[in-house]
């Protein structure tokens, strides 16, 4: 029997307060997961900032000289980077931890909501209960309670990059490629979606972030000579401030082979890993642009960023968000009950679930055995 439209009405009433009870639930056990899993860093990154700008703008001391009180960490990142960030040193510090925190949780939203919204439109999903219960996950994913915590900047690079590549390049616009400029300016790591551009032909885009990068640099140092002179000379090239390469948290390819042997690490081994990996990436995202598949590009490249980059702690692996939210994409698009859909979400649920575990934290201090090597390196 046909159901009347009071009936259609109440149905959807009834499904609207389930969903907003779930999510209500979902947020409880979330937070109560954060109070017992989540580390307090107390803004360990921002305060390294904080006090750099601070160091160089109140204090007249260079930028690059300061160390934060304690420890072997100063600012690491462009010069362009400290102008960007300058306004924080006329920023109370409480009120650098609200922007910081407000600046992560707006563009995570926006991420996640312009790759989750096709799959929500597909697959017949709720779209604002498809983001509710996302925003809740993402808030227990490791790497993105890490982020928050110690107040870094990775969401908002990732942000810039995905402007390029989920929004304008798809679209055709003359603007694609700032976003991916702006972000390599800022920190150098992202300059691999730079060589995206190249490798999948995307000339104007390349041009585009290329000139961005160039640009914002020179302003950079134009502004700050004795900064620029400093970072690039020297500040660059002085690995003691970015931490001990065999440390757990580094979660690259160069830690792996770091923690096999941490006084002697082998350079080759590395180098020899980054090639393999270079090349399947290469044929990966040719073949994702020749689809015209910019997300599967952008996840690829952001995942390979944390496997060759000497440094990736696991703060940086928001970068393997992406990747996740289209396991669960390419998943919902198979046939259903099909082998493809199985494999492709247990796939991405087991990547979730490992990736709020803290399990390579259980191998902090020793890495050494078989149990070690596998525990240590599992993310």
């Amino acid at each position: 029997m046909a159901q009347g439209p009071g009936q259609a009405r109440a149905g959807r009433s009834g499904r609207t307060v389930g969903q907003v009870l779930a999510v209500l639930v979902l947020a409880v056990v979330v937070a109560w997961f954060l109070s017992v899993a989540a580390v307090r860093h107390g803004f360990f990154d921002l305060n390294v900032y904080y006090g750099a700008l601070t160091f160089w703008v109140h204090d007249g001391g260079e930028i690059y000289d300061f160390l934060k009180p304690g420890t072997q960490y100063g600012f690491t990142y462009p010069p362009f980077a400290a102008l960007v960030m300058l306004p924080m040193a006329y920023l109370s510090w409480h009120a650098a931890i609200v922007v910081s925190v407000t600046a992560s949780v707006v563009v995570s939203a926006l991420v996640i909501w312009w790759l989750l919204d096709p799959v929500a439109r597909r697959s017949g999903w709720t779209r604002w209960f498809t983001l509710a219960v996302a925003l809740c996950l993402a808030a227990a994913f490791e790497p993105m309670r890490e982020t928050v915590n110690f107040g870094q900047v990775n969401m908002l690079l990732l942000f810039l990059v995905a402007v390029d590549l989920l929004r304008l390049l798809p679209a055709g616009s003359r603007w694609a490629g700032v976003g991916i400029g702006l972000a390599t300016a800022i920190k150098l790591t992202p300059g691999i979606f730079l060589v995206h551009l190249l490798v999948t032909r995307q000339w104007r885009a390349a041009l585009t972030a290329t000139g961005t990068a160039a640009g914002t640099t020179l302003v950079a140092a134009a502004l700050f000579p004795n900064a620029s002179r400093e970072f690039w000379t020297s500040a660059l090239w002085n690995t003691g401030r970015v931490g001990e390469l065999a440390f757990v948290s580094n979660q690259s390819l160069r830690g792996v082979v770091a923690r096999l042997s941490p006084d002697h690490p082998s350079t080759l081994g590395w180098a020899a890993l980054v090639l393999v990996t270079l090349a399947v990436w290469a044929w990966r995202i040719r073949a994702a642009a020749a689809a015209g598949d910019h997300a599967t590009g952008f996840a690829l490249t952001g995942v390979v960023m944390c496997l060759v980059s000497p440094v990736t702690w696991v703060h940086h692996l928001v970068w393997l968000l992406p990747g996740l939210i289209l396991l669960v994409d390419n998943g919902m698009a198979a046939p259903a009950r099909s082998p493809r859909r199985r494999l492709l979400l247990v796939a991405a649920a087991v990547g979730y679930l490992l990736l709020i575990s803290r399990i390579v934290w259980a191998w902090e201090g020793e890495s050494g055995g078989l149990d070690g090597f596998l525990g240590s390196n599992t993310y």
